[in-house]
């Protein structure tokens, strides 16, 4: 199954995986990666690139928003074999390497089996490798505060709760944050539209999660490209809002 790869703004694609979703940021010949997917998406993940019209050897830097299995997908794939710089918020940096695992367990996943949704999602991350050891050899943090010397100049902005380093991603030249998994608008396991918080068994500090969808309705923008979910329309303010309501 080939991976929806949708242009959002310019330069901007929101690329739709297998349950999880990437972006790419274009400049001329040279691309920003953000996330990678599961491991099994790895052939979606090339695909979305020449979809572009780019290639693996075009990326100059994967930009993960944190390091679960489904984000980090091909990161060490890309890293190995292009060299790839692998760029992560230094707190999260060690969780990359597999130092620790900042994930929900498996007894948590199966007492949560009940909820509507749950089984089908375990059965396809476990398909797409969501438990496998999947570590990046050698990622880096982020080389300089402020926005990146990439494509798209992204803005790294540590949003901790879902994960200790989670990093959104904010472009203000196109108006987009991308938000990884502090703020989604959509998930297998919810039965909710629109944006939210992740069910809390995902959050490795609930508390913090939201804390930092205050920090994210202070950043200007109307286009929302979260890890899980469609591309959401409106001022990220109330995007963040919404999902504090929702959560509390």
């Amino acid at each position: 199954m080939r991976a929806d790869v949708r242009q959002v703004a310019d330069g901007t694609y929101l690329v739709h995986g297998s349950n999880t979703n990437w972006v790419i940021l274009t400049e001329g010949d040279a691309v920003t990666l953000v996330d990678t997917g599961y491991p099994g998406d790895r052939e979606q993940v090339l695909a979305s690139l020449a979809d572009v019209g780019s290639s693996p050897e075009a990326v100059a830097a994967v930009l993960i928003t944190h390091a679960h299995n489904d984000h980090l997908g091909s990161a060490e794939y890309l890293r190995a074999t292009y060299g790839t710089p692998v760029h992560l918020h230094e707190t999260e940096v060690p969780h990359a390497r597999r130092e620790f695992l900042h994930q929900v367990s498996v007894g948590t996943v199966l007492k949560n089996g009940w909820r509507p949704g749950v089984l089908p999602w375990v059965v396809h991350a476990l398909r797409s490798g969501g438990t496998t050891h999947n570590p990046v050899t050698a990622p880096e943090p982020f080389p300089t505060a402020g926005a990146l010397d990439l494509p798209g100049r992204p803005v790294p902005v540590h949003t901790p709760g879902h994960t200790d380093g989670h990093c959104a991603y904010h472009v203000p030249d196109t108006g987009v944050l991308i938000s990884g998994d502090a703020l989604v608008s959509g998930h297998p396991t919810s039965r909710i539209e629109g944006p939210q918080l992740l069910p809390d068994m995902f959050h490795h500090e609930r508390p913090r999660a939201l804390a930092s969808l205050d920090l994210l309705a202070e950043l200007e923008g109307e286009v929302l490209l979260p890890g899980h979910g469609p591309v959401h329309r409106g001022p990220v303010r109330d995007a963040a809002h919404r999902a504090r309501e929702l959560a509390l």
